[in-house]
């Protein structure tokens, strides 16, 4: 049983051992593609954690004692336990050497001293949810250190048991068994402006343009809600700006180096209302999403970051790629009003398919 696997190894098995959303990632690398290195600590190695630290037969007996029905404060409290208690077991001598030695792998690979990372939850089935399971489970960004990467992993795992992923499972008789658990660990790329982009309108599902989100520092502000991105639409055929709408940005994602981790912070006022990509800029993401729509044979969304060290020419760096869902019945339903913010909160980053968008 494989603790660890690389984004640049063999992508069938980073898909078996770690999910879609390391798998894709290896295929990418795999096409030529742009992605930042990492690796992921297996859901074998999760298995393996809960068995031989004991925690199944610990959270099983949390989980038996909410009964057939519980209130959402006996599943809030549950929760917390559960997820006190994942945090708190440390790992065996073996898996933590693993990891540690791994992330020094990856800071070799980046020639740095503690790295900053994205580490991310992936659970198994998550793509296959609907979109319940949608960004329940935990990221952790610019997190340093190998000390801070083991206490991240352990969080992500603890993520598993989330007040909402519980209150699923149980409304749908889903066993945590059935749906363990990996983890990224991701080189940080240092962003200068991020955000998602997708290969057919997300809205109305019309193919003839890309859509692109965006703002400055990474995507987290986007996710959490607390920032309008500014809002771009390309067309497929000539790759001409057809819309470029500039929003009032009043936060952004930022890392604080004292704190060794990506924080929200207000928005310099210089940059608030100044457009955050230039049209070449524009022309690498929208060849991007091409050559992976291509690639896969179906309309995708990508996150993406342009790092402060970019320069004009090079390749745009993609740090998640997902398929996109449109049926022709949904399409003549589509809502008027489109709401990039909440779109994102409910997909662009979690990790899930966009159903019916």
């Amino acid at each position: 049983m494989k603790a660890i696997v690389w984004v640049d190894g063999d992508p069938a098995a980073a898909v078996a051992a770690a999910g879609s959303k390391m798998g894709r990632l290896s295929e990418l690398h795999r096409a030529g593609v742009q992605v930042p290195d990492g690796f992921a600590v297996t859901v074998d190695a999760y298995r393996r954690h809960c068995t031989d630290s004991g925690l199944d037969p610990r959270i099983d007996e949390v989980l038996a004692g909410l009964g057939s029905a519980p209130t959402d404060a006996e599943v809030e409290a549950a929760s917390r336990t559960i997820r006190a208690m994942v945090e708190a077991t440390p790992m065996s001598a073996e898996l933590e050497a693993e990891i540690v030695d791994a992330y020094e792998e990856l800071c070799l690979r980046a020639t740095d001293v503690n790295v900053p990372t994205a580490v991310r939850s992936s659970a198994t089935g998550e793509d296959a949810a609907d979109a319940s399971f949608a960004g329940i489970f935990d990221t952790y960004l610019g997190v340093s250190g190998a000390p801070r990467v083991l206490d991240a992993v352990r969080q992500c795992w603890g993520s598993l048991f989330t007040g909402r992923a519980l209150a699923y499972r149980l409304r749908k008789g889903i066993s945590h068994h059935a749906m363990p658990i990996a983890v990224g660990v991701i080189e940080l790329i240092h962003a200068r402006a991020s955000g998602v982009a997708f290969s057919v309108h997300p809205v109305t599902g019309k193919p003839d343009r890309v859509v692109i989100e965006t703002s400055w520092g990474w995507g987290e502000a986007i996710v959490q809600g607390l920032v309008d991105p500014d809002h771009v639409e390309v067309g497929k055929a000539d790759g001409r700006v057809l819309r470029y709408d500039v929003a009032h940005k009043k936060v952004v994602s930022a890392f604080d180096f004292a704190d060794g981790r990506v924080t929200e912070i207000d928005m310099p006022a210089k940059l608030a209302d100044r457009r955050v990509l230039d049209e070449e800029q524009i022309a690498a993401i929208t060849s991007a999403v091409l050559s992976i729509e291509e690639h896969y044979g179906y309309p995708v969304d990508v996150e993406w970051v342009i790092s402060r060290h970019r320069r004009e020419g090079d390749p745009i760096c993609i740090v998640q790629s997902r398929p996109v869902t449109v049926t022709a019945a949904e399409q003549e339903h589509t809502p008027a009003a489109y709401d990039p913010v909440a779109l994102a909160q409910k997909y662009v980053f979690s990790g899930k398919p966009i159903p019916g968008r």
